[in-house]
């Protein structure tokens, strides 16, 4: 087992296996040496634990929980780049991390739900997992789902 491996089963995220594409895509793709992940959701065996937009009020999912889909939207990413790799402990850096928030148009949030994935991707690569990012409001995301995230990192 890897260390990075060892060290998301320590945090309680053990690595799940690649989520199915819902399309026609593949889950990462190599190029020099860097892996691009596919927009990832939050599945978890198979299944996305919370849907819908993100806001503030009734029939809306709160900006907490977003924070938790999209740690794991960031864990599915990382299980896409050891298909793409093999072994985590090949990554150098994570470069760029993107995320999108179905929201409803006066939530503006959007940063701190994106800081789930972002924070966790330290907590598990110390200062390699610091990055760029953006992170976008959307109207809707594939299977209603909450989140989205897609990543670059760098490996050996």
């Amino acid at each position: 087992m890897s260390k990075i491996e060892a060290r998301l089963i320590e945090l309680g995220y053990p690595l799940p296996e690649v989520a199915k594409p819902v399309a026609a895509y593949v889950p990462s793709v190599v190029t020099g040496n860097l892996v691009f992940t596919s927009g990832q959701l939050p599945f978890v065996q198979g299944s996305l634990p919370a849907a819908g937009k993100v806001g503030l009020g009734d029939d809306l999912v709160d900006p907490a929980t977003a924070k938790d889909l999209a740690r794991l939207c960031a864990l599915n990413a990382l299980a896409a780049v050891k298909l793409a790799i093999g072994d985590l402990d090949r990554v150098t850096r994570i470069v760029k991390v993107v995320g999108f928030v179905s929201s409803v148009p006066e939530f503006t949030g959007q940063p701190g739900v994106m800081n789930g994935a972002s924070e966790f991707l330290a907590e598990v690569f110390g200062e390699a997992g610091v990055h760029a990012r953006s992170a976008v409001g959307v109207p809707c995301l594939p299977l209603d789902s909450s989140v989205e995230v897609e990543l670059i990192a760098e490996f050996k």
